[in-house]
C-alpha cells in the first residue's frame, strides 16, 4: 500500500510554529495554495488550499525561512484524523504531514522581485562599452 503526496504551491500566510507540551517537539503548520492543472473552458483556474504539518527541525526551518507567498515543494502523506472540539462535537481534519519541504525561492528573492533594484532609466545597448 502507498500513501504519498507531492505538491508544489505557495504559502497563504507565514508558518505557525508551536512546540508540543509534553516533550517540546517543534511543529509548524501552514496552508499551501495549489493551482489545479486544468480549468473548465471560460473559467478561471481553481485553487486548492491544503493544510500542511511539518515536524522537528524542518518545522523550525520552515518558520525561519518561509513566509507568505513562498514557493515550496512538499513531499509527504495524507492524514485524516478525528478529534473532539471544545464544544464536544466530533470533527475530522484532513492534512498533509510533510516528510520533506523543498524551498523553491527565498524571502530575499521575494522581496527583491517586489521592489525595483534601482531607480532611473535603463541603459541602452549603444551605451555599453563592450
Amino acid at each position: 500500500m502507498l500513501n504519498r503526496i507531492v505538491l508544489i504551491g505557495r504559502l497563504t500566510k507565514d508558518p505557525e510554529l508551536k512546540y508540543t507540551p509534553a516533550k517540546g517537539v517543534a511543529v509548524a503548520t501552514f496552508t499551501l495554495a495549489v493551482n489545479r492543472r486544468f480549468s473548465q473552458q471560460g473559467q478561471q483556474k481553481e485553487t486548492d488550499f491544503i493544510p500542511i504539518v511539518v515536524w522537528q527541525a524542518q518545522a523550525e526551518n520552515c518558520a525561519k525561512f518561509l513566509g507568505k507567498g513562498s514557493l515550496v515543494a512538499v513531499d509527504g502523506r495524507l492524514q485524516i484524523r478525528s478529534y473532539e472540539d471544545r464544544e464536544g462535537q466530533r470533527r475530522t481534519a484532513t492534512e498533509v504531514v510533510a516528510d520533506s519541504v523543498q524551498f523553491l525561492d527565498s524571502k530575499e528573492k521575494r522581496s527583491f522581485d517586489q521592489t525595483p533594484a534601482f531607480e532611473g532609466s535603463m541603459v541602452s545597448e549603444e551605451e555599453v562599452p563592450f
